[in-house]
């Protein structure tokens, strides 16, 4: 599951509009990792979505929207944040359903985060093992569009199989999407995007000890610049314990 993404600016999120729209590449800019912020389920998020302008209005087919991460539930103590997709394509209605049907959406993000199901490395702040985090980015540093599903001001990161990068380290990853698969995850038949097995990724490991830079967004705390954020247990858990269904 991801519990953990580097997600970018309003500002940037815009910036990506006018690319995807375009159809240019999300290649890297030299100012985004400074404005970039650690997401948590909880946190807001600058997140695309297809624009509610009228056609022929001359809007924007597409627009931004800062949503929550996470579905509140009664049944759990805090909010599902991943969808698999296997479940949002399977017959009959779940909880996704209106959701996939009417709210897909596109989370920009610099990297995510998987912990690996074996590794460990010392806690930060008790010397215990916790389970070894790997960031995953795309080559070069080019900025990455997850698959989302969003409703009522709530979104949640949409998971599929692993590629091979990944599933050395996870047994899913969330659904990366290339710039050009933009308008067919919003729009199309999404079964086609579900075998990642041709995206590309690097993968990086963390060591536990180094601290977190940057900001780390949660809605359960204050915005952080430049303090250690929660790479250990905090990473493996989540902020306040979050659980998923994926």
């Amino acid at each position: 599951m991801c519990r953990r993404f580097v997600a970018l600016s309003y500002d940037d999120v815009l910036e990506m509009v006018v690319r995807i729209e375009a159809g240019l590449p999300l290649t890297w800019e030299p100012d985004w990792p400074a404005r970039s912020f650690e997401a948590f389920p909880n946190a807001g998020v600058p997140v695309v979505v297809p624009s509610s302008a009228p056609e022929g209005a001359g809007m924007p087919r597409l627009a931004v929207e800062e949503l929550t991460w996470g579905y509140p539930v009664e049944w759990r103590r805090g909010p599902v944040f991943n969808t698999r997709i296997e479940t949002a394509l399977a017959p009959g209605r779940t909880m996704w359903s209106a959701s996939f049907e009417r709210g897909r959406c596109l989370v920009p993000a610099l990297a995510f985060h998987e912990s690996h199901a074996t590794e460990t490395v010392p806690s930060v702040r008790t010397g215990r093992p916790v389970k070894r985090q790997y960031r995953f980015s795309l080559p070069g540093g080019e900025a990455m569009l997850l698959a989302g599903v969003q409703e009522d001001g709530r979104f949640s990161l949409v998971t599929t199989e692993p590629n091979a990068c990944v599933a050395a380290v996870h047994d899913r990853m969330p659904l990366v999407l290339r710039a050009d698969e933009a308008q067919a995850w919003l729009e199309g038949d999404c079964a086609l995007l579900v075998d990642r097995s041709g995206i590309g990724l690097v993968a990086a490991a963390e060591d536990g000890q180094k601290a977190a830079t940057g900001i780390v967004r949660d809605a359960a705390a204050e915005v952080v610049r430049g303090r250690p954020g929660p790479q250990g247990e905090g990473a493996a858990n989540g902020p306040g314990g979050q659980l998923s269904l994926f």
